[in-house]
């Protein structure tokens, strides 16, 4: 155990932070295979799910939970399955 009380502290950030990113990425895992399964099937099914993903990734890059350009990476992957 840390000996420090900014150590402590530290400590306790990092679990809360670490709590808090389990549950970003959990649901960004649940919409991304909602959203890739849904690539090919009804086109306004597909948008509304994918916008929903978009809306979850650019949460999660202003938490810094994901990084900025893996989340434009996801995106663009995921508009070139939908659109095309």
């Amino acid at each position: 155990m840390a000996n420090k009380k900014a150590a402590r502290k530290s400590v306790i950030q990092t679990i809360s932070h670490t709590m808090r990113n389990k549950v970003v990425r959990s649901r960004l895992k649940t919409l991304s295979r909602k959203a890739f399964a849904l690539a090919g099937t009804d086109l306004n099914v597909a948008k509304s799910v994918a916008r929903e993903y978009v809306s979850e990734l650019d949460k999660a890059v202003k938490k810094s939970v994901i990084h900025r350009n893996a989340a434009d990476r996801k995106k663009s992957s995921l508009s070139r399955i939908i659109f095309s």
